[in-house]
């Protein structure tokens, strides 16, 4: 059922994009600055565009640049559960020392089950 949602979402979509696209084929100018300061700079560049890809260029724009910031933002988080990870994997192996110091000598056949489920 969740599948048949999913691809019910997808053609939506799809089909929204595509009024969108159909609806708004005129060309637009874009420049890159405004004309006067753009003259100024020697910057003065124009592209005919339909409107319909300046609207999902800026839209997939600012979905890259959400991504990115997110990206970064998380970074503190991910390497402190790197060193979270790694302690917890040294702690893991002093715990198996200290078991088998305490323990001593034991039967195979029980070593034989401990070792299968660690």
């Amino acid at each position: 059922m969740l599948r048949y949602m999913r691809l019910l979402f997808i053609a939506v979509t799809g089909l929204a994009l595509l009024v969108l696209a159909l609806a708004n084929r005129a060309s637009v100018p874009v420049r890159l600055l405004p004309e006067d300061m753009g003259a100024l700079l020697g910057l003065d560049h124009v592209w005919q565009l339909p409107l319909f890809l300046v609207i999902l260029g800026s839209v997939a724009l600012g979905v890259l640049i959400g991504f990115v910031w997110e990206w970064f933002r998380e970074m503190r988080i991910r390497s402190t559960a790197r060193g979270k990870a790694r302690e917890v994997t040294r702690l893991e192996r002093e715990l198996a020392v200290l078991r088998d110091q305490k323990e001593g000598p034991k039967d195979e056949v029980l070593a034989l089950l401990e070792n299968g489920r660690g």
